[in-house]
């Protein structure tokens, strides 16, 4: 069974917690979990409290205000506050610091804002205000996105365009046909007449609809950190397939793991949100008269990965910028001011 208060499996006839001293109420013998949901089995302290056992470890965890996602200091177990209460979170992973020393990031910063001509030395002209490494938490959350859109036909508009001119050329060589006061000759003339008989290029038939779709998953990150959503990735993907299970252990002594006030359903919320642009982005590049669009999407419990993430704020002649750099790949995540 497990204790009513921490979470922790204990023996089935037990009348306090061995590892928290709470009291077990039984009704009728077993106090297994419910086996209806996943989310009530993770339970392990009402919303209210004030102060909580580890799951991981019974270290004493003190949620302050506004924190919805905690991770132990000692051993790196995290908790989230659901509808439900505090749940321990059984998916917890973590990216591996790679770029670990300062000069390294700085040179690849240097590279992100000397990119281009128009920023040629721009970080050496720069003055820098703040290089530091934080551990941030991200919910992934899994979205599978279906867009059902129409849109004009690009391959039959062309070859209705093609077949106008042509038809216009004819009438305006018939009807032109060189003489003086008419319209002139050739092609052009032509065409300019049978846009005015036809509708023009495109401006009166419309063209030929078409029922597309268009079907993605994402791994969506979204930040846990409220303080930090105007930085949060719009299209950008982690290197999921190098993440490991969170071990607080083999983070540098002194880099600080951030704790979270954005929750599952918030982040799931921010994720549909999302892909719902991003969709709408890839109709767009794919096809520029869009003429109806609508997208479906089924949204999975998301999981929670640390990232080593480097801020570096910089003043580029009064104007601020802002890199965001993974700390795993040495990408750039998002940026303020390059533009």
């Amino acid at each position: 069974m497990y204790c009513n208060k921490c979470g922790a499996s204990i023996p089935d006839d037990s009348v306090f917690c061995p590892k928290c001293g709470a009291k077990q109420e039984t009704s009728g013998g077993s106090a297994q979990p419910n086996s209806g949901t996943q989310s009530k089995q993770n339970v392990i302290a009402a919303s209210g409290v004030t102060e909580l056992k580890c799951p991981g470890c019974g270290a004493p965890i003190k949620p302050q205000i506004g924190e919805m996602l905690i991770t132990c200091e000692y051993c790196g177990a995290s908790i989230s506050l659901a509808n439900e209460g505090w749940k321990s979170i059984e998916s917890n992973t973590m990216l591996p610091l790679s770029i670990e020393s300062e000069d390294k990031v700085t040179q690849i910063i240097k590279e992100y804002m000397d990119h281009g001509l128009l920023r040629r030395h721009m970080e050496e002209k720069s003055k820098n205000e703040g290089l530091y490494l934080s551990i941030v938490p991200y919910w992934i959350v899994p979205v599978s996105a279906r867009t059902k859109y129409t849109a004009v036909d690009t391959g039959a508009e062309i070859g209705k365009i093609a077949g106008t001119a042509v038809l216009a050329g004819i009438l305006g060589g018939a009807m032109g046909g060189g003489g003086r006061g008419g319209f002139g000759s050739g092609l052009l003339d032509g065409t300019l007449m049978g846009g005015v008989m036809m509708g023009g290029f495109g401006g009166g038939g419309g063209g030929s609809i078409r029922a597309y779709s268009l079907d993605q998953n994402y791994n969506y990150p979204v930040v846990a950190v409220k303080g930090l959503l105007d930085y949060q990735p719009r299209n950008y993907d982690f290197n999921l397939q190098d993440r490991v299970i969170f071990d607080a252990s083999k983070l540098p002594k002194g880099v600080k793991v951030l704790n979270g006030d954005v929750g599952e359903d918030s982040a799931k919320y921010e994720a549909k949100t999302n892909v719902d642009q991003l969709q709408s982005q890839k109709v767009h590049q794919q096809h520029h008269s869009v003429r109806s669009m609508s997208t479906e999407a089924d949204i999975a419990d998301p999981e929670l990965m640390h990232v080593p993430v480097w801020f570096a704020k910089f003043d580029s002649s009064g104007k601020k910028v802002v890199l965001v750099i993974d700390g795993h790949s040495g990408k750039l995540i998002n940026s303020f001011g390059l533009d």
